[in-house]
């Protein structure tokens, strides 16, 4: 034989050695295609794109490393268990063997994800940073109705709406929501917490309807693997202001479905006590609640309960608690979240029956408001003369009190985005149309276009830190001109020509900075090679010339023929992108001159 014999066969190298398909896959695992899914969405697994796909574009491609992690897997082993005592299971009930087939499912395997959240997530800010989803479906599950034809349980939605309400609690606790957007999907909530950006979505409150086209068995896997996250991390929170984990809720608000208030109240009432033992923690994040004998349980249960209810006098010892842990955590809250805190403090607030409920008893007491629904189980009632804020959504009012204000829930909202208490007088309930409710996710100047209540909001909030903003179509350097100063007499003249100075190498410096950044991203250089050409696109769109326009148009031309594929592929991209941002600017500004154009015909 000789030295370098190779056996015959086609050797694997590149892409067909390090990818694999779906259906190879499955038959390194030896298992079917539904557990093959649960369990790369288990372990995190997902489909990779390969520059050169060898068996074909129609075909989906693991990475053989991801499908040689999950070939040793413990938790396929259990699956493997699982499939097998079902199909135990499944033959003394064709046997018609009860008695077997009822001792075979009291008995049947199960398994926990701890681990492997322990295994994604070594660190907590991780679980923060993929906490997004995780939010976002379990509050869509929490107002699913339980179904069988999709698996839907009803445990499960009541566990999901525990967790959402749980979180909630802490974010509206410890004063950590930033945004709130209303949108026809639902409305959208940005929390911070430990520093990481937190955004969500929840369902409006209406009656859901499962379609057809939508394969639940994937999202039901997806919602196992993100209620142990979520438990997890309620608890790692809960933890973190010493509150026992999972909180007892007071039994009679839990049946009047005023779990979120309940949930607040505890943690009010909770948020100074001390550690739990770590004999108490399991692995699943939980903490069994210690059985109080004699009573002593109902009798606490009730005196929280007239707590809650303000049936006992503010000198109370329990209520100079109170006051003793809101001093002492005061300390340990951050400048954001005591801006937050103090937006709505001292004021009261009353919701009526058909506006979103859980939404506001989420956002007011989250920026420091007191607030109470019309229903059972409320902390006080409409007739409560203390109340500043009457939330409504219907033009006529049965009975109507002039010490307080009739608003239309959008004033919340836009409130809470601007960081601001907004005049009233647009949001007034009737026949009026309230301001645009605005993104707080998006960055108007960057966008293009700035709506006008956008800039009445930037001036509210000018006007509230008492600065001082230009004129419109006066840039803010004119405000910080030395000269100005001078006549002012703020500065001297000595110091105001070194402030010139100062300001002109600055003005200098950063122009020349712009335009070398400018000119190294278009990537265009002349015959020189020193010079750039530098193309100003307003220039060219207030061109009248047809001449000036076509020298213009050839020197893009032959710019672009020195640059190289990728960055003539870039130029070309950022120029669409251009086209496209400045298409819609116009569309806005079209929709807008007719929205005008229309209430003047109207009011003539």
């Amino acid at each position: 034989m000789p030295k370098h014999y190779r056996p015959p066969g086609k050797k694997k190298e590149g892409n067909a050695a390090r990818y694999v398909t779906r259906s190879q896959a499955t038959k390194m695992l030896q298992v079917n295609l539904p557990t093959f899914r649960r369990l790369c969405i288990l372990k995190g697994v997902f489909p990779r794109e390969p520059k050169k796909k060898v068996k074909g574009n129609h075909h989906t491609y693991y990475h053989l490393k991801d499908i040689s992690f999950l070939h040793h897997e413990p938790i396929l082993e259990k699956f493997r268990e699982i499939r097998g005592y079902e199909k135990k299971i499944k033959k003394a009930e064709a046997k018609k063997n009860k008695d077997l087939a009822n001792r075979l499912l009291s008995r049947k395997p199960g398994y926990t994800l701890d681990r492997l959240i322990r295994e994604r997530y070594p660190m907590f800010v991780d679980a923060l940073r993929d906490l997004d989803d995780c939010l976002t479906l379990v509050h869509l599950f929490a107002v699913l109705p339980a179904s069988d034809r999709e698996n839907i349980e009803v445990k499960r939605v009541h566990n999901c709406r525990r967790l959402s309400q749980e979180w909630q609690a802490y974010i509206s606790r410890t004063h950590k929501l930033r945004k709130v957007f209303v949108s026809v999907k639902g409305i959208y909530y940005q929390a911070e917490v430990d520093g990481q950006k937190i955004t969500w979505l929840t369902p409006h409150a209406l009656q859901q309807v499962l379609p057809d086209d939508i394969d639940f068995s994937v999202m039901l896997t997806f919602l196992e693997f993100y209620e142990t996250l979520l438990s997890f991390v309620n608890f790692r929170l809960y933890r973190s202001i010493n509150v026992k984990y999972p909180p007892i809720l007071d039994p009679r608000l839990e049946a009047l479905a005023a779990d979120l208030y309940a949930l607040s109240r505890y943690l009010n009432r909770n948020s100074s006590a001390p550690m739990v033992e770590s004999d108490d923690v399991g692995l699943s994040g939980s903490v069994q609640p210690e059985v109080k004998q004699n009573g002593q349980e109902s009798e606490e249960s009730e005196l929280r309960l007239a707590q809650l209810q303000h049936q006992l006098p503010y000198n109370e010892p329990g209520a100079l608690m109170h006051l003793v842990e809101e001093a002492a955590n005061a300390d340990e809250e951050d400048e954001d979240a005591k801006e937050c805190k103090n937006l709505f403090a001292d004021m009261k607030f009353f919701l009526s029956r058909e506006v979103p409920r859980e939404s506001l008893l989420f956002i007011i007491p989250a920026f420091g408001g007191i607030v109470s629904w019309e229903g059972d189980g409320a902390p006080f009632n409409e007739s409560d003369q203390s109340i500043t804020h009457q939330i409504v959504d219907r033009p006529k009012q049965d009975h109507i009190f002039l010490s307080r204000e009739y608003l239309q829930p959008q004033w919340i909202f836009d409130c809470v985005n601007a960081r601001l208490i907004l005049p009233t007088e647009g949001y007034l309930v009737g026949s009026r149309v309230p301001p645009p409710h605005l993104c707080p996710f998006l960055d108007d100047e960057a966008e293009g276009y700035v709506p006008e209540y956008a800039d009445t909001i930037k001036r509210l909030q000018a006007a509230a830190r008492n600065e001082l903003l230009p004129m419109p179509g006066v840039g803010k350097e004119d405000l910080e001109d030395p000269q100005r100063l001078v006549v002012e007499g703020i500065i001297g003249r000595t110091e105001a020509n070194e402030a010139a100075q100062k300001k002109q190498k600055l003005m200098a410096l950063e122009k020349q900075y712009h335009e070398e950044l400018k000119m190294e991203l278009e990537g265009r250089v002349t015959n020189q090679g020193n010079e750039t050409i530098a193309k100003d696109d307003e220039v060219r769109d207030g061109l009248n010339d047809p001449y000036l326009k076509q020298v213009l148009d050839d020197a893009d031309s032959i710019s672009k023929v020195v640059m190289s594929r990728k960055k003539r592929g870039l130029y070309e991209a950022m120029k669409k992108g251009k086209e496209r941002k400045k298409a819609s600017v116009n569309l806005l500004k079209e929709r807008k001159r007719k929205l005008e154009a229309a209430g003047k015909s109207g009011n003539q």
